[in-house]
Order: C-alpha cells, then sequence, then structure tokens
C-alpha cells in the first residue's frame, strides 16, 4: 500500500491558520493535507480533542509547527492508536518554567496581548512577528502573509491560545515512548525553539530523524516551504512497524 493513503493532518502554531502550512501542503499534492482551525479552543487538550473529533479515519499522519507540535504530542498521549506518523517542527515539549522564567514568560505574552487589545492585531504582529522569521524576511511579502495572518485572528483567540500555552502540557516523560516513525524538524536561525532544543527531543524519542532548515526562523513551513516538504516527502516514505502497517491496509 502507498504509505501516504492515510490523511495527513498539518496543525499550525499560535495565531496561524490554513496560510501557515499551505505552501508546504501544495508540494505535497500526494497527500490528502488538511488543516484544522483552533476558534476559540483555549487548552492543549481541547485542542488535541478537536483534532481526534473531526478526523473520521481510524489512522492518520500528524505534524505540527510550534504551538501544533504540542498539540500533536497530546493527541498522540491520548490515542496512540491513531497516529501513524509524527512531524513536530519548531516546536517545544516541557511546560512552563517555574519561578523567574515562567514569570518572564508570563509577562512578555501579557504585553503582547495588552497590544494587541490595544493598538490592534497587525500593530502587535509587527513587534512579535520580527523574532519569528530570518531577519532577511523582515518587510518582504512573507513577512506581509505573516501579520495578514495574525490580523486574522482577534485578541480573545490570542487570549485564548496564550491560555492554553501557559497551560501547556509536559511531555518529557512520554516521548520514550513514540513508537511511530517521527520527523523533528528545526530552523537554524529559530530562537524562539532553539536547534538545542530539537537535538535534545531527537534524542529522546525511538528512532526519530532530525533535519535542520537552513536559512530560516520560526515560521519554517513558510520561510523554506521546498525544504520543509522535502524533509516531510522522506519521513512519509519511512516504513511504518509492521503492526501499524497492517492495521492500516484493512
Amino acid at each position: 500500500m502507498s504509505p501516504v493513503r492515510s490523511p495527513l493532518l498539518m496543525l499550525p502554531g499560535l495565531l496561524c491558520d490554513q496560510v501557515a502550512w499551505a505552501a508546504t501542503a501544495t508540494l505535497l499534492p500526494q497527500c490528502d493535507c488538511r488543516i484544522p482551525a483552533w476558534g476559540s479552543l483555549d487548552t492543549i487538550g481541547a485542542m488535541a480533542e478537536h483534532v481526534l473529533a473531526t478526523t473520521p479515519e481510524p489512522c492518520f499522519a500528524l505534524a505540527g509547527h510550534s504551538m501544533g507540535g504540542r498539540v500533536a504530542l497530546e493527541v498522540v498521549r491520548r490515542a496512540p492508536h491513531r497516529v501513524s506518523r509524527l512531524a513536530l517542527l519548531d516546536t517545544g515539549y516541557q511546560a512552563l518554567p517555574e519561578g523567574e522564567a515562567g514569570e518572564k514568560e508570563r509577562a512578555a505574552r501579557a504585553a503582547l496581548l495588552a497590544r494587541s487589545r490595544a493598538h490592534g492585531m497587525r500593530a502587535m504582529g509587527q513587534v512579535w512577528a520580527t523574532g519569528m522569521v530570518h531577519p532577511d524576511q523582515i518587510g518582504t511579502p512573507l513577512f506581509d502573509a505573516i501579520l495578514d495572518m495574525i490580523e486574522r485572528s482577534d485578541p480573545d483567540q490570542f487570549a485564548a491560545q496564550i491560555h492554553a500555552l501557559l497551560g501547556r502540557p509536559d511531555a518529557s516523560a512520554q516521548l520514550s515512548d513514540v513508537r511511530c516513525p517521527t520527523l523533528v524538524l528545526c530552523a537554524r536561525q529559530d530562537t524562539w525553539s532553539p536547534l538545542a532544543r530539537h537535538e535534545i527531543m531527537a534524542a529522546l524519542i525511538p528512532g526519530a530523524v532530525l533535519s535542520v532548515v537552513e536559512h530560516s526562523g520560526h515560521m519554517s513551513p513558510m520561510e523554506r516551504p521546498q525544504a520543509v516538504a522535502d524533509a516531510m516527502r522522506a519521513w512519509l516514505s519511512l516504513p511504518l512497524p509492521s503492526a501499524q502497517e497492517e492495521g492500516l491496509s484493512r
């Protein structure tokens, strides 16, 4: 059977919609790519349940970018039998840190939310997205597309997703239990979710493949869709464990 017969769910990150994955999905025409929307969901668990409830097929390949990677890990935790493949892009796996580091993150996210309410989503995005892309992308049409995407959300949705991220579960103990073919991908210049974190994550997941995308910041599926699609194509061609292969062929 074809290794990509089941759907490929592409989970977007904070304030991202279908556009975040669109360029990469176009380069994978052999796949049934589906990109969910988070709406006003305000926990990682609720987002994971949304993915499971809205996907009728018993098994699917699962790719998550940024916050979507955290949702993907929660989907695997809740329903490992349904995930045939897992890709984690520019993401993380740990809970909000305690102490000063956690309070610093809370304050930074609160300041961005306050800016979005006072000045609008695009004005907030001008500040936030500057650190989310490779410096060469600032002021380009791609940067404008990111701002357009941010502007399609509103402060209430932003608040809901911030709530989800601040309450994110810790998946550290779960990584060693992942048994499906797994891709861990990170952009070389991702300062938001740095490469060192992905190297640790890949080492903790049995058999995981680590892929590094050059000349890209955090928004790698938009910044370097060809490189991301190439890595995902290789991931989709990896053989499935025999038990999964039998289940998908039924």
